[in-house]
């Protein structure tokens, strides 16, 4: 079922192999309700606790190449989630720095990722509008959910030549790519429209 899903993704547009390795070895069904287990590999999203998603497969592999991900980079990931994107990240060899808002799934990642031998650099429960700045710079930074704006916080956090991916809108989303350029000057790239849940802030 994964190979068939990698096929799909190929099939889409995804060109990253390194990218399609990953998604070809993660058990996506081991980061879903065991009610939609049979239907992981469909290249759909799908309810999790605390009414979040696990992102469609597609999602993941194109935010993944757009990242660019190069062996013993430092990745800033917002939206933990269940920790799908999370493993996909480690075994593209990133140091992965990722953030939850949801208590209840920030607990369901520090107990799955480990057990199933995925090993982040850090996971912590706060706000992912304020990044991590006492782990800064970051080579890369992955936003998972919908984001009203891009954060300055995680702007400032991005190392010089460092490439960010977020979701910016309400409703759908634009995939927006920044690029810093220089300490004051970020290139901005739109990737389309897609859908994600809100980014959650401690005003939420």
């Amino acid at each position: 079922m994964r190979r068939h899903l990698v096929e799909q993704l190929r099939k889409k547009g995804i060109t990253d192999e390194d990218v399609l390795s990953a998604i070809g070895s993660v058990p996506r069904h081991l980061f879903m309700d065991s009610g939609f287990e049979f239907h992981a590999y469909q290249d759909k999203a799908f309810p999790i606790a605390a009414e979040q998603t696990i992102s469609q497969p597609y999602t993941v592999a194109f935010q993944s190449q757009l990242l660019q991900v190069k062996q013993g980079q430092s990745v800033l990931e917002i939206g933990t989630g269940s920790g799908y994107q999370t493993a996909v990240l480690t075994l593209l060899g990133a140091d992965v720095y990722s953030i939850e808002r949801q208590h209840q799934l920030y607990r369901y990642s520090m107990r799955q990722l480990p057990k199933l031998g995925y090993r982040a650099k850090k996971l912590v429960f706060g706000d992912g509008y304020k990044g991590l700045p006492d782990f800064a710079p970051f080579d890369r930074i992955l936003v998972t959910a919908g984001a009203i704006e891009v954060p300055k916080a995680l702007l400032n956090q991005l190392e010089i030549g460092g490439r960010m991916v977020i979701p910016v809108g309400a409703g759908t989303q634009e995939m927006i790519l920044m690029v810093r350029i220089s300490a004051k000057e970020f290139e901005k790239k739109r990737h389309g429209i897609f859908r994600f849940v809100p980014m959650l802030t401690d005003k939420n």
